[in-house]
């Protein structure tokens, strides 16, 4: 298998607590949904997708730190259930796969390059979009909502 140059990080398990937290005392925006689709609510702690029947959390995510033009919240899910943060963190996350847009952004939070995975090796276009010296790191999208999957960062 070849070694990767990137490293997969998923949201930290302190903001998956967090949002349960917020879920259970009933937050306004943090929702408890029920998964009614194998593949589309894609847990972006543990990087799978819930089962149809799990229940989620849906709130609101800021991957881009306030106070720059590509800042911006969007929605999220994490299971509402604790799970196993993804720890995988040199392999691309295989539920992950297909549906996939990816942003390169440099080391000031500007979004520099983009590009759609059509799944079947999303490893070359990260690897492709790491190769610019100006890239300091990479989100992974949804490719139909936009909604913000997992950093990949350099190793």
């Amino acid at each position: 298998m070849k070694t990767s140059t990137f490293r997969i990080v998923a949201v930290l398990t302190e903001i998956a607590e967090s949002a349960r937290r917020a879920a259970s005392v009933g937050a306004a925006d943090h929702a408890v949904v029920v998964a009614d689709s194998p593949s589309g609510y894609p847990c972006r702690h543990c990087l799978s997708f819930a089962k149809p029947g799990e229940r989620v959390i849906l709130f609101p995510y800021a991957a881009i730190p306030a106070g720059h033009p590509y800042s911006e919240t969007g929605p999220i899910f994490v299971h509402a259930e604790p799970c196993e943060r993804y720890s995988a963190t040199h392999e691309y996350p295989d539920d992950l796969r297909r549906g996939r847009a990816f942003r390169a952004y440099n080391a000031t939070y500007d979004m520099i390059d983009a590009e759609v995975s059509n799944g079947s090796e999303p490893e070359a276009i990260v690897e492709k979009l790491l190769q610019n010296p100006e890239t300091a790191f990479v989100h992974a999208r949804s490719v139909t909502h936009g909604c913000y999957t997992f950093a990949i960062e350099h190793v």
